[in-house]
């Protein structure tokens, strides 16, 4: 791959700092439905966190992050099981 010109270099960075490219739930996200895949999720967990998404206006990484606190609060909360 040639290297760019500062001509181009230039072009490239206003552009991508006025276009930004999309994020979400669309498949373009850090936790988009396609890339949820490749991290292992099965169908129904992808669903969850899609559907929450857009129900709640966060990110799956946001909703992930509140189920594990949720988990870790529970767990916190329970008495320690004495062997």
């Amino acid at each position: 791959m040639p290297d760019l010109t500062e001509e181009e270099a230039d072009a490239l960075d206003e552009y991508y700092t006025t276009h930004l490219p999309p994020v979400g739930p669309n498949g373009t996200g850090f936790i988009s439905r396609r890339n949820a895949r490749l991290l292992g999720l099965d169908a129904l967990s992808t669903d969850y966190l899609m559907a929450t998404a857009l129900a709640t206006h966060k990110s799956p990484a946001q909703i992930i992050g509140e189920l594990v606190r949720e988990k870790l609060a529970r767990t916190a909360a329970e008495p320690a099981e004495v062997p």
